[in-house]
């Protein structure tokens, strides 16, 4: 694994919401849940957004997990969460968020440092395991590495939320900030998670997220 720990502009540019982490088109079910009247106010908003970073520590750092420590092994991570996201929804969003970050970090920090993220030609390309690799070539230390790809999910849903006009932008801000206590609780406990922990524990947002596809309008692909 690199040694070298990274510089803290490299931390802040990753985190920067101008940082292309494949997100922006996806909003994670809210979109689905807003127009079946289940987030119909700031307090739903909040609610729903709690519950989804809950819902990280098993559905989605389990895999980071594994992409991080066992980057040897990502093909098999992979094929994985392939397997595991059997929504049709949540699956495309994973392989196209997986696919944008990858082309991101290739054209932003170098394509030699990501050569084992290159996986063959029948590979999905999803999101988490890739979050995991590309954080530890990064060589972002691995309590720090789950924060943030937990946070790259956050930052996307209330973008999306202030999007979709359910809340302005320092509304979902003050919401994002509230949450931040819960996200790096959520990061915390996923230091410890396996890949035998993978588990779907929020089946209504799995519903919600199905059901985008037949939204009679829709701004967002999941």
């Amino acid at each position: 694994m690199p040694s070298t720990k990274p510089s803290a502009w490299l931390v802040w540019q990753l985190v920067d919401s101008a940082f292309p982490a494949g997100a922006f088109a996806h909003s994670g079910g809210l979109e689905a849940a807003r127009q079946h009247g289940e987030v119909r106010d700031r307090v739903e908003l909040e609610t729903f957004l709690a519950n989804n970073l809950r819902q990280l520590r098993w559905n989605y750092l389990p895999l980071v997990v594994a992409g991080y420590d066992e980057p040897d092994r990502l093909a098999e991570w992979d094929s994985l969460a392939d397997a595991f996201l059997n929504n049709h929804v949540a699956n495309r969003a994973s392989r196209l968020q997986g696919t944008a970050l990858q082309t991101a970090a290739e054209r932003i920090f170098g394509e030699a440092l990501f050569v084992g993220s290159r996986l063959h030609a029948e590979a999905h390309g999803h999101l988490a395991p890739l979050a995991g690799f590309i954080l530890r070539q990064l060589s972002v230390e691995r309590s720090e590495a789950l924060g943030l790809a937990g946070f790259w999910q956050l930052r996307g849903w209330v973008a999306s939320a202030v999007r979709l006009g359910i809340v302005g932008p320092l509304e979902a801000q003050a919401i994002q900030h509230r949450l931040g206590p819960l996200g790096r609780d959520v990061a915390a406990s996923a230091e410890t998670a396996t890949i035998e922990d993978l588990a779907q524990t929020a089946l209504l947002f799995d519903l919600w997220q199905g059901a985008q596809d037949r939204l009679y309008s829709r701004l967002f692909q999941s």
